[in-house]
């Protein structure tokens, strides 16, 4: 018998923070930008400079000393607006280009199942991220 491997079925978010947690970077787009920055009530560019960090160039959430994101205080405080990398964990784009991706984010995120067969995993990635573009 096939175990379930329906995106539904291979990931549910604990609210554990784990994936607020540690450098990598949650880059954030100009829209993002934008939507976080008024939800805390300053502009764009002060966003950037107090709570970011750059990246390749790019600007990223910054961490607290904790090593969380700097938002995140046993819950993501500003979820309502949290930037789409976040909206989107764990069907990352990465996966896509490498599956060992989802087995990596997986050994510290106990939401996330390993038990299904890299193809499942895959299309269960990309039809969630179809599902995410509409």
């Amino acid at each position: 018998m096939t175990s379930d491997c329906r995106p539904e079925a291979i990931f549910s978010c604990t609210q554990c923070g784990d994936c607020c947690r540690g450098y990598g970077g949650t880059f954030v787009t100009p829209h993002d930008i934008q939507a976080i920055a008024a939800y805390i009530g300053t502009d764009a560019r002060r966003f950037v400079d107090d709570y970011c960090q750059l990246s390749g160039g790019r600007p990223v959430l910054a961490q607290a000393e904790n090593g969380y994101c700097i938002f995140w205080d046993r819950i993501c405080t500003i979820h309502a607006v949290k930037p789409g990398m976040c909206r989107a964990w764990p069907f990352l784009e990465s996966v896509l280009v490498d599956v060992g991706n989802w087995h990596i984010m997986a050994g510290f995120c106990p939401g996330m199942r390993t038990d299904c067969p890299d193809d499942a995993i895959r299309a269960a990635v990309a039809q969630m991220r179809r599902k995410q573009k509409r």
